[in-house]
């Protein structure tokens, strides 16, 4: 019993063709709805009016020398914002996001409260990275936003 090779046919190339190009169709969609759909959205409303005031900004920031660093105590978040000189700042006003950098499905608004050296305020992290999106206005009036990464490792803080 002899078996003699199958023919390759113009239907056979035809079918390779189509199952090709439907499989990277197919991953090109899924990538797609992927992108869109953990897109968390616009920084900013028109980034050409932002662009304008931007160096401005940006200078009045860094004249205000702050540094700022996140870590995680227990159950709270410690967001610190110190001068030149190390020292603890008390900013006017405080308004921070708390959330992951792909999505805004577990953004938090903590209530950070100033203890004197640092900003503490309750939050509920499950291990990864989050950003901590804040916006504080000095005593001098100066806006100042910062988004600070804060890393919560698989065993805990």
């Amino acid at each position: 019993m002899s078996t003699s090779p199958k023919e390759l046919t113009g239907r056979h190339v035809a079918l390779i063709f189509v199952a090709g190009f439907s499989v990277i169709i197919g991953v090109n969609l899924l990538l797609a709805y992927s992108a869109v759909s953990t897109f968390p959205g616009l920084e900013v409303k028109n980034s050409y009016v932002a662009s304008q005031h931007f160096d401005k900004n940006r200078t009045a920031q860094t004249a205000l020398g702050w540094s700022v660093w996140a870590q995680v105590r227990g159950d709270d978040v410690v967001l610190s914002i110190t001068d030149e000189d190390g020292a603890a700042v008390e900013v006017a006003s405080l308004d921070a996001t708390l959330g992951r950098a792909t999505h805004v499905r577990d953004d938090q608004t903590p209530d950070f409260k100033f203890d004197g050296r640092a900003y503490v305020a309750a939050a509920d992290l499950a291990p990864g990275n989050w950003n901590i999106r804040m916006k504080a206005v000095a005593a001098d009036g100066t806006a100042f936003q910062q988004r600070v990464i804060l890393h919560i490792p698989k065993g805990g803080a």
